[in-house]
C-alpha cells in the first residue's frame, strides 16, 4: 500500500483536522514510500524503533510521536538517535495523538468503556461518561480496572461504596476531575494523578483511579492497527514496551 493512501485514510478515520494538538498528526518522519509491514505501539521510544527494524518494518504507527510544543526543537541527544534510527532504515513514524483519545469507536476512551463493559451516556470531547445497568460496589470495579489493565491503579477513596456513574479520560487527563464532578460522577479514572487530586476526591465526594498514562492508553493503536490490517491486508504488530507510568 502507497504511504500517502494510508495517511489519508488514518487522518479522515480520525477526523484529524477537528482537534487543535500538541503534536503534529500524521506522518512525522518520512521513510520508503511502499508500506507492507507495520509496527505498532504506544510511544516511539528507541526500544520500539529497535524492535521495528528487527521486524523490517516499512511503518511505525503510535500514540506518542515527536516534535511537541514544549520539546527543545535541537535534534540532539536521544532525539537525533531515534530519528537517525528511523532515516537509516527507511521507516516512517506516524503519530496520532487527541484524535486517537477522542474517536467514538476505535480511541483510548472508548475502547476502555468497551473493556469495563460501561454503558456511554455522552461524549463531551475527551471526557467519557457512562453508567452500569446496576450499581456496583467500588471494591468491585477497582478489582475489574486492576484485572483489564494488567496494574494496580492508585485509588483515592472519597465516594461511596456503592457507584452507578463514573467519567475517565485516558493518559495525562487528572485535571478534568472537576468536569467529572460537575456531571455528578461517583468515580473518575484517568491515567495519571497530581497533587491537589488527593483534595478535590476527599471534600467533593468522588473516587478516583489513577490507573497509568501508558496502560490506559496502549488499546486505542492496538485496534487501530488491528483496523488497518483487516481493511487493508496489511502484517501489522503491536509491541508493548512495558511502562510503569
Amino acid at each position: 500500500m502507497q504511504r500517502d493512501e494510508l495517511i489519508a485514510y488514518i487522518d479522515t478515520l480520525l477526523e484529524v483536522d477537528a482537534y487543535k494538538d500538541y503534536a503534529p498528526n500524521g506522518l512525522q518522519v518520512e521513510g520508503r514510500a511502499e508500506i507492507k509491514k507495520i509496527v505498532t505501539g504506544v510511544t516511539a521510544c528507541q526500544a520500539l524503533i529497535d524492535a521495528a527494524i528487527e521486524k523490517q518494518a516499512d511503518a511505525i504507527l503510535v500514540h506518542h510521536g515527536y516534535f511537541w510544543k514544549s520539546e527543545p526543537q535541537q535534534i540532539i541527544g536521544f532525539k537525533q538517535k531515534r530519528i537517525k534510527s528511523l532515516l537509516q532504515n527507511d521507516i516512517n513514524l506516524l503519530g496520532y495523538h487527541l484524535p486517537l483519545d477522542g474517536h467514538p469507536e476505535l480511541g483510548n476512551n472508548a475502547q476502555l468503556g468497551k473493556l469495563w463493559e460501561i454503558e456511554v451516556i455522552e461524549q463531551d470531547g475527551l471526557l467519557f461518561t457512562g453508567k452500569f445497568k446496576v450499581p456496583v460496589a467500588v471494591e468491585e470495579f477497582y478489582a475489574k480496572v486492576a484485572s483489564t489493565l494488567k496494574r494496580e491503579p492508585l485509588w483515592l477513596k472519597g465516594g461511596a461504596e456503592m457507584i452507578s456513574q463514573i467519567s475517565w479520560c485516558s493518559g495525562g487527563a487528572q485535571g478534568y476531575i472537576d468536569r467529572a464532578i460537575d456531571k455528578g460522577s461517583d468515580l473518575y479514572i484517568s491515567g495519571e494523578v497530581s497533587e491537589q487530586t488527593t483534595h478535590l476526591a476527599r471534600e467533593c465526594r468522588i473516587h478516583y483511579f489513577a490507573a497509568g498514562h501508558h496502560a490506559t492508553e496502549t488499546h486505542g493503536v492496538y485496534v487501530l492497527g488491528e483496523h488497518l490490517k483487516e481493511k487493508f491486508a496489511l502484517d501489522v504488530e503491536f509491541i508493548d514496551i512495558p511502562n510503569p507510568v
